[in-house]
């Protein structure tokens, strides 16, 4: 570096040296014999500011581009260059295989894999008629192009011809001054129009091939972009379900059967991936010796959810009509947020209860009808995921249909049902005891009218109610139930018992006489609900619940295992979605329930009603009256003072003992050891379970007797 002018630095009052300025030389360096040409340049003079100024002018900065953003733009763009790309590639493929036969050779191969011969030889029949079909289509390529020339030629000069034969009747006729100058002219004037119109219109549709050209590319090539061209924010980039990416969910499995199959053969489409509602459906058959209920399996099934980027409840796989068919529908993303829609009888129409009643839609998209008829129906899940709401719709669907009577019991203070009231025969709504009693007398007033529907049957000799025999008014009219919140009835410490076991009764023997008992509860259990309520129910909707016991109570023995699970749906989330039984052909399906709020139900009871009073009818049921109270006629003390001697017995044989002293008498009916054990404890007696004979003692039953008289007298 040349030698610079040096300053005193502690002199604030610098002197600005007149420019331009030269470096030093050294002298001794300097050879006086070689020629140097240039300016000379006086170093006083003056010195031009502009240049100064400018140099020392501070310069703005330029924008800056952050890299990240240069990434976000060009990570998309890229993707889409490279899907097109993909799918150019995808339509070679395509072209290939179809030259080829290839969908045709996959299944020889896979049946030659399987060991398939009968198939194998369909198949290999099938490609040899494909390869005569297209020998055939070429054989006759030429006799077609001649006959479509042909056909061409014949077209222009039949279309000529009309022209001059109306060209000679205008020259003749000359129609409204119109001769055969001006007929050529018009149709020369015509000509040239359309050709301008073409000359126009022809350039924009191919200028508008080539966008669609390249959406067409990308659209059969976007499933095909490599993972480098995703944003780290695009994490809503949906998966295109089809044959191949179900194969991969499949071989992410690492299943040996799949592994080993997959290479030497694809696996066999019966039915290839196609669109299904709202989601995709497909049906696979699976290697030899693999069941698809190995599939089934709950982490399996979380695992392909995973590879599809689904959630678990959008993934549904079944066993086909064969233990080697796995039956797979995936959900189009968020499918479950679309919700079933309005309830269709909202502002008009009847129902049918013999043809179902409008319950929802299934996840794919369909409409869903609950049938009724010869059924019972229990639906239960977490609070406020919707169990209250599907026996409301359900409801809704009976009182329109005006053959129908109406019953409904709610052991609870609450708004639900209130607004059927003047729809309903027999209504109750409390959770006092004398209500709880009240449910009490009409279950034994319905479990009479079974008997006497039952010999109404017998007397027109019909297996069960029709619709035919319902509507003749001779009493066999379809009648619903609905015994809300049935968990808090039959857990009641007095009547509990016997209304578990009247529940029962009914259960098992209304259904064939147009008795249809919806029971609602939360969680069912074996204390909260008898078992063969939950098992004679041949509908089953499973809204959220908190365990497989709750969900097994509701979608039958072995739900859960097989893969049937309202233990999957988010309380909250899925508010208003069950996994219901009974419905449908299938062992269960998703379904979302039409909603209808407690402030729609007036019209649609309004309709119903209006209806009845222009055809002149009552409410059906409500002309019958209540039964008198029988719950004071019998004292269950004095019966057994009745009928116990001395000796001590179990308590089993003391209930059949009061069967025989009143064998019509609603509680001793179906009275068994274990309901009588808690009778008396309400009684304030106690009976030990000694051996397991809860044996009762006749002196324990007349010492309490006792005593209440002494009470009695005592005040």
């Amino acid at each position: 570096m040349s030698e610079q002018p040096t300053f005193d630095q502690a002199d604030p009052d610098g002197t600005v040296l007149a420019g331009p300025w030269v470096p030093l030389r050294d002298l001794d360096d300097f050879d006086e014999t070689r020629v140097v040409e240039g300016e000379t340049v006086d170093a006083a003079a003056p010195v031009d500011a502009g240049v100064v100024g400018r140099a020392l002018e501070p310069r703005r900065p330029g924008p800056l581009v952050r890299a990240d953003r240069v990434r976000a733009v060009a990570r998309p763009v890229g993707r889409v260059v490279v899907q097109v790309g993909y799918g150019h590639a995808v339509w070679a493929r395509r072209a290939t295989d179809a030259a080829t036969h290839a969908a045709i050779r996959e299944q020889i191969r896979a049946a030659r894999a399987r060991g398939d011969a009968v198939e194998l030889a369909e198949w290999l029949d099938r490609l040899q008629a494909a390869k005569n079909a297209r020998r055939a289509r070429l054989a006759s390529l030429p006799e077609v192009l001649k006959a479509t020339a042909i056909t061409a030629a014949a077209g222009v000069l039949v279309v000529a011809t009309g022209l001059v034969a109306v060209g000679i009747i205008v020259g003749v006729v000359t129609p409204l001054g119109i001769g055969w100058d001006a007929y050529w002219t018009f149709l020369g004037w015509l000509l040239g129009t359309l050709v301008a119109w073409a000359t126009v219109l022809i350039p924009l549709a191919a200028a508008g091939l080539v966008p669609a050209w390249l959406l067409a590319a990308w659209r059969a090539g976007r499933d095909d972009a490599p993972g480098w061209v995703a944003t780290s924010g695009e994490t809503d980039v949906d998966i295109v379900v089809d044959e191949r990416s179900l194969t991969q969910a499949l071989a992410a499995l690492r299943i040996k059967q799949i592994t080993d199959y997959l290479k030497i053969a694809p696996l066999q489409y019966v039915v290839p991936a196609r669109k299904d509602g709202r989601g995709t459906y497909a049906l696979i058959r699976m290697p030899g010796g693999l069941a698809a209920s190995y599939i089934t399996a709950q982490t399996r099934r979380e695992s392909i959810a995973s590879s599809l980027r689904r959630r678990v409840g959008e993934v549904w796989l079944r066993t086909g009509d064969d233990a080697g068919l796995l039956d797979v529908w995936i959900a189009d993303p968020g499918a479950l947020k679309e919700g079933a829609g309005p309830y269709p009888l909202l502002s008009d129409g009847f129902v049918d209860v013999f043809k179902g009643v409008p319950f929802g839609r299934t996840l794919r998209g369909d409409g869903l009808t609950a049938p009724v008829m010869e059924r019972n129906t229990i639906t239960g899940g977490l609070p406020g995921q919707g169990k209250s709401s599907s026996a409301r719709t359900m409801l809704a669907g009976a009182a329109l249909d005006l053959t129908a009577e109406l019953r409904i019991w709610v052991p609870d203070t609450n708004f639900d049902f209130e607004y059927f009231k003047p729809r309903a025969s027999r209504y109750v709504m409390g959770a006092e005891d004398d209500k709880i009693r009240q449910i009490l007398e009409d279950l034994r007033e319905l479990y009479a009218e079974v008997q006497a529907r039952g010999q109404l049957l017998v007397d027109h000799k019909i297996p069960a109610v029709t619709r035919k025999i319902a509507s003749q008014g001779v009493g066999l009219h379809p009648l619903f139930c609905l015994l809300e919140e049935a968990h808090l009835a039959i857990q009641h410490p007095e009547y509990g018992a016997e209304i578990s076991q009247l529940l029962v009764d009914i259960v098992k023997l209304g259904r064939k006489r147009g008795i249809h008992l919806i029971v609602s509860t939360q969680a069912p259990t074996k204390d909260s609900m008898p078992r063969d309520v939950t098992r004679n129910c041949s509908n089953g909707i499973a809204y959220a619940v908190g365990d497989h016991v709750a969900n097994d109570a509701l979608l039958g023995q072995g739900a859960y295992k097989a893969g049937h699970r309202a233990t999957e749906l988010i309380p909250g989330t899925d508010k208003g979605t069950a996994v219901v039984k009974g419905f449908t052909g299938e062992r269960s399906v998703m379904a979302q329930t039409y909603f209808i709020h407690v402030d729609q139900v007036p019209a649609l009871i309004r309709r119903a009603l209006d209806e009845l009073d222009r055809k002149g009818l009552p409410v059906p049921g409500s002309t019958t009256p209540r039964p008198a109270d029988q719950t004071g006629n019998r004292d269950l003390l004095d019966d057994l003072d009745q009928v116990l001697g001395t000796e001590v017995l179990p308590v089993a044989k003391a209930a059949a003992l009061l069967q025989n002293l009143a064998p019509t008498w609603p509680a001793y009916k179906a009275l068994t050891g274990a309901a009588l054990v808690k009778l008396l404890a309400t009684e304030g007696i106690k009976v030990p379970s000694t051996g397991n004979r809860w044996p009762l003692d006749p002196l324990t039953v007349r010492e309490e007797i006792n005593r209440r008289s002494t009470a009695d007298l005592d005040e």
